[in-house]
């Protein structure tokens, strides 16, 4: 007998293909689509508190599930009348209140049952400020909401919770986490670990290069850093651990590999989608601009492998292992449900339609998966899937959508801005690291989509008023807030992989910090250059992506310290500093053509002339290398 779950499940999954095909009214869809996803949150992941006997632990779920049940007859009921007030001018009736205080509370526990309870005390933070910052002193005070007024901004219009943050999960997010459950569930996700194998196993360093391919290829459909952990962890630390890499460098190259797949081309994350929305642009722009970045991230990732490699002679799988795997060549049709997402967003079609018809062509290519015919008998656990992970995911960024509500309408946002600017002395420099700071210490506690939101509205202004485009405000503010799953304190990525790899937690979250850290300086290339992302002529792009691939290869040298041979100190810190510059000075500009020019000649008198060496020789032998 299937779970009485799975009905609500289907329900929630058959409305979101409707709507597809039949728009509703905004103040129709998107409480349709919060209301059930808080329905399944409950469902999914009851309270969980031991102290509470088992009985008030179901009657306080109950209540819950009955809460819910009131808030979603209230949107029906009155669909008609909030379609058509006026806010601010129609009168907020006691009923409103009463349903917007019950919809905003049920929020926050949900919050708190799917990702924690850091982004409940941040909600909280701002609704107190909504409700009383006229008692904060000076230029940082507000005059306060009145109860009516906030229940109106909040839950009555489309500039809350039913604002743009659901929006996007409505029609953004659920399509792409439907494809990419779907695909894993026919084979995809094990193929992209199986074709890294063959592609790049038998190479030096192999096992690593696996990891960073596989991961690379498992993020364009998974967007989290901690889900592709999880899912190509449990194969490539494995194979490195017996190629004879560390398990604590290990766990580090799957946790940054896995991470670079929130910023990775078609899917990307969900801050992707939250970004289309925000800069009113097409998401396939989105991704088109992410491209190149997440090209540059991923090559000094696997340069750095091959590096490592060379230097210590691990990392190597022995051709028995390759051999054992199953044949690949049968399975690339599985490959299928990806080109025809691509393919239909560059023909112009709509993500959510390029979404739906990948997930389609999925189930078409299913008899030549690993399962075969079998995967369609899972269909009611994949439905379930599908409906679980995006009700973890709608109803943290609805929630998100009070802290939008509060920081735009008490004008908030921009006071941050101007006290942004001038704490950074009134430069791009102390602002950007100022920005740095603040969306590393959000990503710690808060999910990426989280911490992107509140990035952009507190953040981006400032940034934009030093004159950096739109797009590229946005980006930077996205890749440090995606960067802060592998920045220690707080490393969710590294994390999960050091549980996998049994390895110690905080040394596999700095292991994976200093391998990632030329990742850290790429925003700051496309600040300095937009052509990075894919703004400007064909020439302009394809001549940045050169300079940021040399440069993120000269930095990853002088990290591992070794180019054609094992290098001095010196060495490593002349390629250290001509890497950075090389990514931090516009494509072109003097600075930039003397670091290129200095790391250039000496990568090559290095390998003509093995005996140069700058400076004193290392006394490390290559086996105790880091």
């Amino acid at each position: 007998m299937l779970d009485p779950r799975f009905w609500l499940a289907a329900g929630f999954c058959a409305f979101q293909y409707w709507i597809l095909f039949a728009p509703q009214a905004p103040l129709v869809e998107r409480p349709a689509h919060l209301v059930t996803a808080l329905f399944l949150l409950f469902l999914f992941q009851p309270l969980k508190a031991p102290a509470f006997p088992a009985l008030v632990r179901h009657g306080l779920d109950a209540l819950c599930l009955a809460g819910v049940a009131a808030v979603g007859w209230y949107y029906w009921a009155s669909a008609d009348r909030l379609a058509n007030r006026i806010d601010m001018v129609d009168p907020v009736f006691p009923l409103d209140i009463a349903i917007g205080v019950l919809f905003v509370a049920l929020l926050i526990e949900g919050v708190r049952r799917a990702v924690g309870g850091i982004l409940v005390a941040v909600i909280l933070a701002f609704l107190a400020y909504g409700m009383f910052g006229f008692v904060l002193p000076g230029e940082a005070g507000f005059r306060g909401f009145a109860l009516p007024e906030a229940i109106e901004i909040l839950t009555m219009s489309t500039s809350g919770i039913l604002g743009v943050t659901t929006e996007t999960s409505v029609g953004f997010v659920f399509y792409f986490v439907a494809f990419g459950v779907v695909y894993s569930a026919v084979g995809g996700g094990s193929l992209f670990v199986d074709l890294a194998t063959r592609l790049v196993g038998t190479a030096r360093g192999g096992s690593a290069k696996v990891a960073i391919v596989g991961s690379s290829l498992m993020g364009t459909i998974s967007g989290s850093a901690v889900a592709n952990v999880t899912a190509t962890g449990v194969f490539t630390i494995p194979l490195m651990r017996r190629a004879g890499i560390t398990a604590e460098r290990a766990a580090a190259t799957e946790a940054i590999a896995s991470t670079g797949g929130q910023l990775m081309p078609p899917i990307m994350g969900v801050a992707a989608f939250v970004m289309a929305e925000l800069l009113v642009i097409p998401y396939a722009q989105v991704a088109l601009a992410g491209l190149l970045p997440a090209l540059g991230f991923y090559a000094a990732l696997f340069i750095g492998a091959h590096l490592h490699a060379c230097r210590t002679g691990l990392g190597t799988i022995d051709r028995a292992t390759i051999e054992a795997i199953p044949a690949v060549l049968p399975r690339l049709v599985l490959l299928a449900p990806l080109f025809v997402l691509i393919g239909a967003l560059a023909a112009g079609w709509s993500a959510p339609s390029a979404a739906m018809y990948s997930t389609l062509s999925c189930f078409l290519i299913a008899p030549f998966g690993p399962a075969g015919w079998r995967t369609l008998l899972d269909a009611p656990k994949i439905v379930r899937d599908v409906a679980r992970q995006a009700a973890e995911i709608a109803v943290p960024i609805g929630a998100v959508g009070i802290v939008i509500a509060v920081a735009i309408q008490s004008n908030l946002a921009l006071k941050f801005a101007a006290g942004l600017m001038s704490a950074g002395g009134d430069t791009l420099g102390g602002a950007l690291l100022l920005v740095i700071l603040g969306c590393i210490i959000m990503g710690m506690g808060l999910p990426t989509v989280a911490a992107y939101i509140i990035g952009a509205i507190l953040f981006v202004p400032a940034v934009q008023n030093f004159g950096v485009p739109p797009l590229g405000a946005h980006f930077f503010v996205m890749y440090y807030c995606v960067l802060s799953m592998v920045t220690p304190p707080v490393a969710l990525a590294s994390y999960a992989a050091a549980g996998l790899a049994r390895s110690p937690i905080m040394a596999t979250s700095l292991r994976a910090f200093q391998m990632s850290f030329v990742c850290f300086l790429i925003p700051l290339g496309f600040i300095a250059d937009p052509a990075l992302l894919a703004q400007g002529s064909l020439w302009q792009v394809l001549l940045a992506s050169a300079g940021l691939l040399l440069s993120t290869g000269v930095w990853a040298a002088g990290v591992v310290g070794y180019a054609t041979r094992v290098l001095s100190w010196p060495e490593r810190v002349l390629l250290l500093a001509c890497g950075f510059c090389a990514i931090i000075y516009p494509t072109m500009s003097l600075p930039w053509w003397l670091a290129n020019g200095a790391a250039a000649t000496f990568l090559l008198l290095s390998w003509r002339f093995p005996g140069f060496v700058l400076g004193l020789p290392t006394a490390r032998r290559a086996g105790n290398a880091p």
